[in-house]
């Protein structure tokens, strides 16, 4: 069984529900995965709504057939595949990259957030975004998701050694534009 996380078997047996009930059990699905699929197609659609629709078009997907899912060995390594593919299909229709140019509003905050708090967020999307997108989808799922770089692998389809090498790039240029906003912000 996945050793990534317990989302895989509750992933399972929420494509189980679908399988018995149809595309009205499809909810628990996208309550238990939603915002995260959103955030990781985010880190390569570079728009929110391009990766909401990313993530749209592979629940559609499963709901058309949850067995595909249902089935896989590790089934959200297996949902996070289908997005990325969603993900890229968008780019590919939209033949260019689009950087999104407002904030992204997908990191769970506090009822109550502070306007630093506020600003972190802001910094850390904006440095995200400046990232080549090979490097903060894995990025975002070394940080976001605590996958190992074996598990970053298995889901980009590249070697634990190539995901490592890029997660090690991708924070190093992080580093780089963050203390380089807080320079300007001391200005």
């Amino acid at each position: 069984m996945s050793d990534i996380d317990p989302i895989s078997e509750q992933v399972r047996e929420c494509a189980d529900r679908i399988a018995e009930s149809g595309a009205a059990a499809l909810s628990g699905l996208y309550d238990l995965t939603s915002s995260r699929l959103v955030r990781f197609a985010t880190t390569i659609t570079r728009n929110q709504h391009d990766a909401e629709d990313a993530v749209q078009s592979a629940l559609v997907k499963v709901a058309d057939n949850p067995r595909t899912l249902r089935r896989a060995e590790r089934p959200w390594p297996y949902l996070l595949q289908m997005v990325r593919n969603e993900s890229l299909l968008i780019l590919r229709r939209k033949k260019r990259w689009r950087f999104a140019t407002g904030i992204l509003d997908l990191l769970t905050r506090c009822p109550v957030d502070e306007l630093e708090q506020e600003e972190t967020y802001r910094l850390v999307w904006t440095a995200m975004r400046r990232l080549p997108p090979k490097q903060s989808e894995v990025v975002a799922l070394k940080i976001w998701e605590n996958f190992t770089f074996a598990q970053i692998g298995e889901v980009l389809m590249i070697s634990p050694a190539t995901a490592a090498s890029r997660y090690r790039y991708g924070i190093a240029k992080l580093e780089i534009e963050l203390r380089g906003d807080e320079v300007e912000e001391r200005r």
